[in-house]
């Protein structure tokens, strides 16, 4: 990451993370090595092992799609097409045929996020507005682990990685999730969920190759045990500098590698998961140095149902990252988190759940002359205990109220209620509407983010307020979800979010500027996505957002600098279409078409991309792909001011997918 000192965002707290280090080949080369080599010396031996693909997801019907599990709206198992909330699903059969090779741009396949890529390594992702390469109201898991830094209560996005090829689903809720997931679960919550190891059978080995990156990774599942199940993997990638508007190089490539495995064992009444990762990577930026980013976690989670049919779920893991920035700061943060909950069996017209949970950090930062996190070593505690009741009103109707007690050191307890109402006038069709409350529990760099001037001033540029609170969201949703027909399904949603306690940057006494919270306002829109099934070979889906955002200083503002574009940059509207045609038993044909509005502040022009990919099944085991990016389009920004902003160019790449 590059901070100088008279770069005015960071002089003003909006701590410009776009992380960028630099990388020999050679070092690629020896990451590359290691990273793979030992997971080919081990697939190889097993290649007769290997088990065939499972269905397609593409060979479907809407209604077995609409019988696709979830657990991020209740935390229990439920159909999609019960779950009384803005969740779209992003499945493994999207992911394999939209031929993404990272996981922000999977998420762009939701139609219910906004997703910007700020340079080659960095995005700006969102829901329901506030998006920013600090964006601070959404809460992402990976297999249940969270994965915001409390660095600035955001997501790195760079250091967040996943074997595609290994993901079942992810499931996107645009909308408050605290009641269940906590503070940050504001606008929305992403849960990215990967298979369980016996479905990883066999062996696995990606490779692509285009004009502005190359990647590879190698999967091998096995059995051991009476009933176990396991799978290692590998993966490494490097991806190219952008460019500016005028031609000039960025220098903002990367590679990274990462490794990991996954067991499972047990049955259906007692189970147990321990999974892990670790990964490395180098980025590029301008001097000095290059950006390093390490890191490992390890989660183990135990599932238990007992005599009366109530289930029992105990998880912890330990999550440690390394970031160094050379010119702004290294940190060093070790997370543990353990998790509890109680899923009591339907009594009368009642199903309980409650659960508890404990969170630890030590945050280590080694600070820069620019820039510092005062005291620079820090413990940071959370707990959590929530309850929930899903109440059976009559048949077809079903009340759901809940509250969340979360405790933080900066803000103490904050309590985070929720209400939700189904109702199904028919089996194809659901109405809905929920009330909630959600916080944005303050961060490091609320309190206790300090700037620099140039050597020979006194003046603090910019610091952390002292009294910083958690920001407030008091949200009113009401949706929608039918199938009218076997081949048509849609889901509406109007919401209603009203803001108060946003951060904004005051000046403070004797110069310089100070955090605060004296920005309100709300936000509203629409939100309706669908999908229609032409023929048993066709299938047509989009989506579209409507936003609207009103947000004011309040009266005692004097935040005359940054104001409320400091929030976020958002577009009033996007759509998106996507075609998926199967040509023949073994060729397909897949376009996606994405508009996104133009953004305000800085003003970046709306476009229209359209990506393509065709792909071939030369045997039932080998799959080649030709994946064209912004097909139309030279190249256009996304984010960012006009002066430094990256534009991105049309990409093509050649994938192979070979089951061993």
């Amino acid at each position: 990451m590059r901070a100088s000192r008279s770069d005015s965002a960071v002089a003003l707290g909006w701590f410009h993370l776009d992380s960028r280090g630099c990388a020999s080949a050679a070092h690629r080369s020896r990451v590359r090595s290691s990273v793979l080599g030992v997971l080919l010396a081990a697939v190889i031996p097993f290649q007769s092992a290997a088990a065939q693909p499972a269905k397609d997801l593409a060979d479907l019907s809407l209604e077995e799609l609409s019988n696709i599990e979830v657990t991020s709206v209740s935390r229990r198992v439920e159909r999609l097409s019960d779950a009384p909330a803005s969740i779209f699903v992003i499945t493994r059969e999207d992911i394999r045929r939209a031929g993404v090779t990272s996981l922000p741009e999977a998420l762009r396949l939701a139609p219910n996020l906004q997703v910007a890529r700020t340079n080659s390594n960095s995005y700006a992702v969102s829901a329901r507005g506030f998006n920013n390469s600090v964006g601070n109201k959404l809460l992402v898991l990976i297999d249940g682990r969270i994965v915001y830094t409390p660095l600035f209560s955001g997501v790195f996005w760079n250091a967040q990685d996943v074997m595609l090829e290994d993901v079942e689903r992810i499931e996107v809720i645009s909308g408050p999730g605290a009641t269940l997931w906590g503070a940050n679960a504001v606008n929305g919550v992403i849960n990215v969920t990967t298979h369980a190891a016996r479905d990883t059978q066999g062996a696995l080995v990606a490779a692509g190759a285009g004009n502005l990156e190359r990647g590879t990774a190698v999967r091998y599942g096995g059995k051991f045990g009476a009933g176990g199940h396991f799978r290692l993997y590998g993966k490494y990638f490097d991806r190219d500098n952008t460019e500016r508007a005028n031609g000039s190089p960025v220098r903002d490539g990367w590679d990274k590698g990462q490794v990991g495995f996954r067991a499972d064992w047990g049955d259906s009444g007692r189970s147990y998961t321990v999974q892990g990762d670790a990964y490395r990577g180098e980025l590029e930026q301008v001097a000095p140095g290059m950006t390093r980013i390490e890191g490992l976690n390890l989660l183990g989670r135990w599932n238990q149902k007992l005599a009366d049919g109530s289930d029992l779920r105990l998880q912890a893991y330990y999550d440690r990252t390394e970031r160094d920035q050379p010119g702004t700061f290294r940190e060093e943060l070790d997370i543990f988190d353990v998790d509890f909950q109680h899923a009591l069996r339907p009594f009368g017209s009642h199903r309980l759940l409650w659960g508890t949970g404990y969170r630890y950090a030590r945050d280590h930062v080694q600070n820069s002359a620019a820039l510092a996190f005062l005291p620079a070593d820090l413990d940071l505690n959370w707990w959590n205990l929530f309850v929930q009741d899903e109440i059976a009103l009559r048949e077809g109707l079903q009340l759901t109220v809940g509250a969340k007690l979360e405790s933080n050191d900066y803000t103490g307890v904050e309590v985070l209620p929720n209400a939700r109402l189904a109702w199904k006038p028919a089996p194809d069709r659901l109405v809905w509407g929920a009330v909630s409350r959600a916080v944005r529990a303050p961060s490091r760099l609320d309190r206790e983010l300090f700037t620099f001037p140039p050597p020979g001033s006194t003046t603090i540029l910019l610091k952390g307020g002292p009294n910083f609170r958690s920001e407030i969201s008091n949200v009113v949703e009401l949706g929608y979800r039918a199938q009218p027909t076997t081949a048509v399904s849609y889901s509406l949603t109007a919401f209603y979010h009203d803001h108060d306690h946003q951060r904004s940057v005051e000046p403070a006494p004797g110069g310089g500027f100070v955090l605060d919270n004296k920005i309100e306002g709300s936000t509203h829109g629409v939100e309706a996505w669908g999908n229609y099934r032409v023929t048993s070979s066709w299938r047509l889906s989009g989506g579209l957002v409507l936003l609207r955002q009103d947000l004011r200083l309040k009266p005692d503002s004097r935040d005359f600098v940054t104001g409320i574009s400091a929030l976020g940059n958002d577009p009033n509207h996007q759509w998106m279409l996507r075609s998926a045609l199967d040509l023949t038993p073994r060729h397909e044909l897949d376009v996606i078409v994405r508009h996104i509005g133009a953004l305000p502040n800085p003003t970046v022009p709306d476009y229209t991309a359209v990506d393509a990919r065709l792909g071939w099944r030369a045997r039932r085991d080998l799959e080649l792909s030709l994946i064209v990016q912004n097909l139309f389009d030279s190249k256009h920004p996304e984010f960012g001011s006009p002066v430094t902003r990256s534009e991105f160019e049309r990409s093509i790449f050649v994938k192979l997918l070979w089951r061993l």
